[in-house]
């Protein structure tokens, strides 16, 4: 059984980029990492993907291509983690040991989590850009008029800010061919408001009314008949024992429950239902109970796992309070990087901590974006060098052209190579 100082679950964004960072620092460490796929994708542009502004194509690169030299590179996919042995279990490569273990898989799309969905959803008019982008902007196209209903499933989803990027530029979209009039662009989100962080949710709720999106707060998805082209959705507000329907006239929606709502569809985009992979579900290393149940059990700030001290994760898997964002794992993984070296070289950990810190690129428009940027608690944690010049709660075309062009430079020549 082959044994590694550090062995990483997960090739994506967060196993690379903490791969790398550990090469630059100690080229000597004995280090792989457990990553199935041929392809690394860059998500984050899939939104402008579905509008039609990206090409899907420039998304992909090839896995090898950012595989640190000198890591070993395990193609297979990790089955189980056993925290007791230091033991992580693969479909095909056997067993293997570790001094230190980086959980980095990701997570999962669920959408058998929403009955009605995995029959739905990349047919016809059911879309989404977390599962199939370039279906998205056929959807788009092809729309003409009526209700176009964005949504997200409740729980933890990669990039909350997506589903209403899409929706912005939907509707900017439908002016350009010329169905704006007769379509009503809905919201419709489990959440208490457009934006957790107030200086930003100003800006965006006035982006709404100046652009006539409906906005339902408290909607949480619960089913979804295709044929009918209906969704069902739950009000969704603490101790709601009843709701009242409003834009009736608008939308059609009606009130078939206390607390239950059914609206028609001509098009709808969400974001489905989302979990940690299934060996980590399984394993002890997720939270057994309550909300976070399923994601792993990790300290908020030194991103060490709460009962197996060899073991850290970082990126989407993680049971953090904080948005499931690439922009988290750059700030992440100089923590996890920093922590292990110390704890190999002094028995430490490292001072650096995670304050958790995450980033939403919130495009608006074509051509105009929002920076969001934010940690714990909600509290804004805008760049101060880009705050110097450009305020970022505004819409800003320069934020644009980072999104489109800036981050995606920064992500394959800088971040992956651990620069950045």
């Amino acid at each position: 059984m082959k044994n590694y100082q550090i062995l990483i679950i997960g090739g994506g964004t967060a196993g690379i980029t903490v791969a790398a960072q550990f090469k630059n620092k100690d080229a000597s460490l004995k280090m792989a990492i457990i990553e199935p796929s041929e392809k690394h994708y860059y998500q984050p542009a899939w939104t402008l993907v579905g509008a039609g502004t990206f090409n899907y194509k420039d998304t992909i690169r090839d896995e090898a291509d950012y595989i640190p030299k000198g890591v070993d590179w395990i193609k297979d996919k990790a089955t189980g983690v056993n925290p007791e042995t230091n033991t992580v279990s693969t479909e095909k490569s056997g067993d293997f040991t570790y001094n230190f273990l980086v959980l980095a898989p990701g997570l999962v799309m669920a959408p058998e989590l929403l009955p009605g969905l995995t029959e739905a959803l990349g047919k016809g008019v059911v879309c989404s850009n977390y599962t199939n982008s370039e279906h998205t902007w056929e959807v788009l196209q092809n729309f003409k008029g009526g209700n176009a209903v964005f949504t997200q499933a409740a729980g933890p989803i990669k990039c909350g800010g997506a589903p209403q990027k899409i929706m912005y530029l939907a509707e900017e979209y439908f002016h350009k061919s010329g169905v704006r009039k007769k379509t009503n662009v809905i919201f419709a989100t489990p959440a208490p408001s457009i934006f957790s962080v107030p200086e930003f949710a100003k800006t965006l709720n006035k982006i709404l009314i100046d652009r006539d999106i409906i906005f339902k707060a408290f909607y949480s998805p619960i089913r979804i008949d295709a044929e009918k082209q209906d969704i069902y959705f739950r009000y969704g507000k603490p101790g709601a024992t009843n709701c009242t329907v409003t834009d009736v006239e608008k939308t059609g929606e009606e009130l078939v429950g206390d607390i239950e709502v059914k609206m028609h569809f001509d098009m709808l985009h969400l974001a489905p239902p989302q979990a940690a992979p299934k060996f980590i579900r399984e394993s002890v290393v997720s939270i057994q109970d309550g909300p976070s149940k399923g994601w792993v059990d990790v300290d908020i700030n030194t991103l060490q796992h709460m009962r197996f001290a060899n073991i850290f994760a970082l990126g989407d898997v993680a049971a953090l309070p904080t948005g499931k964002t690439g922009a988290a794992v750059r700030k992440q993984a100089p923590v996890v990087v920093g922590n292990i070296l110390n704890l190999i070289k002094t028995k430490q950990l490292g001072k650096v901590v995670y304050s958790g810190y995450s980033s939403c690129p919130l495009v608006t428009g074509y051509g105009r974006m929002v920076l969001a940027e934010f940690k714990y608690d909600n509290i804004r944690d805008s760049d101060p060098l880009i705050s110097k010049f450009v305020d970022t709660t505004k819409e800003q075309y320069s934020m644009w052209l980072l999104k489109k062009y800036g981050l995606p430079f920064m992500y394959w020549n800088l971040m992956l190579r651990g620069k950045a």
